[in-house]
């Protein structure tokens, strides 16, 4: 017996070295930089970062769900061509929503939120606090509010005049992607195994559809049989709120355990064999590289908080736009005319 526990401890010695070098490296691979900074609003709008905040916990306390909610916008937004507030643009005669994608129709939600955030900061600072930049700040807000780790945003994002619905559809993983297809989704993104599972431990907190996971219930290999990578006492309980047909929008916490709470217990789940989607339970079936991570981010919370405020930051660098080029839109919704 001792043998293999030998093994685990020296896999998790080798997991945390190569988890802080990347941490100190400053290649690629680890980390991007861009000219944004944590101090870009500092003179330009000093009390941005506070209303912020401050309309995150108005909503966060008239909605516990609202959290995941927008935390969920920063993500959808970033793997579209870049964390530039495409995600927040409704249709017009130019524009195609990416509302409307497969991931975020009938489910992405918080856009009111934005709008109010964004009011109060064209009260405090006309034209100076761009979309992109908020739900960065949102993310990190709303992290935070339920128990996660905190980061210093860069800012310094400005909004696209543009979206795109094709690629919203093509580049956002969707609860029935393979390992293999998530893994290549966020590399197109710069972002790497590390990033990846330290990425979806954001689903600690959130709810999902029934119609989401039923097939995981009733017909997973089309034989009318359930995911055998789903505990089964697990699949008995969530079939009592998610029956063969019917009830589609009835909702089931991702992390039933502490389902309101931004912690490690995702991990946790999925070493048990709980985890509610298909995409969540894979990186812990599917590759041994991404089970080691479960295993480690699940046995040590301090270092999954921090590799996720590390990855958060590097996703909100990707593909922004700078400088000259966007513009700050005055209504998040729509692009200045």
């Amino acid at each position: 017996m001792a043998k293999p526990v030998m093994c685990i401890v020296l896999t998790q010695i080798v997991l945390v070295a190569l988890f802080h070098l990347c941490m100190s490296s400053q290649t690629k691979e680890c980390t991007s930089t861009s000219s944004l900074s944590p101090q870009f609003y500092d003179n330009s709008c000093p009390k941005a970062q506070a209303i912020v905040q401050s309309f995150v916990a108005k909503a966060h306390s008239n909605d516990p769900r609202m959290a995941a909610s927008l935390l969920r916008l920063h993500f959808h937004d970033c793997f579209v061509n870049g964390c530039d507030g495409s995600l927040l643009l409704d249709n017009s005669g130019t524009i195609e929503s990416e509302k409307r994608a497969v991931t975020n129709v009938d489910s992405a939600r918080g856009f009111e939120v934005i709008d109010d955030i964004k009011s109060a900061l064209e009260d405090e600072c006309p034209q100076t606090v761009s979309c992109a930049d908020i739900l960065a700040l949102v993310a990190r807000d709303t992290t935070v509010i339920t128990g996660g780790p905190s980061w210093e945003v860069y800012l310094g994002r400005r909004d696209a005049r543009e979206a795109s619905l094709i690629a919203s559809n093509n580049n956002i993983p969707v609860v029935s992607s393979t390992f293999e297809t998530i893994v290549t989704k966020f590399n197109d993104q710069g972002l790497g195994l590390i990033d990846l599972v330290a990425l979806l431990g954001g689903h600690t907190i959130g709810n999902s559809r029934c119609k989401s996971f039923r097939k995981r219930l009733y017909n997973h290999s089309g034989n009318s049989d359930r995911d055998q990578t789903l505990n089964q006492n697990y699949a008995s309980m969530l079939q009592q709120g998610c029956p063969i047909s019917g009830d589609d929008q009835n909702l089931f916490a991702l992390d039933y355990m502490t389902p309101n709470k931004f912690d490690n217990y995702y991990f946790k789940n999925l070493m048990t064999f709980k985890g509610l989607l298909s995409s969540d339970e894979i990186l812990y079936t599917k590759s041994r590289d991404s089970m080691e991570l479960v295993k480690l981010y699940g046995a040590n919370e301090e270092l999954f908080f921090e590799q996720y405020a590390k990855s958060m930051v590097k996703m909100g660098n990707i593909s922004s736009l700078t400088g000259r080029n966007g513009e700050i839109r005055r209504i998040c919704r729509r692009v200045n005319h």
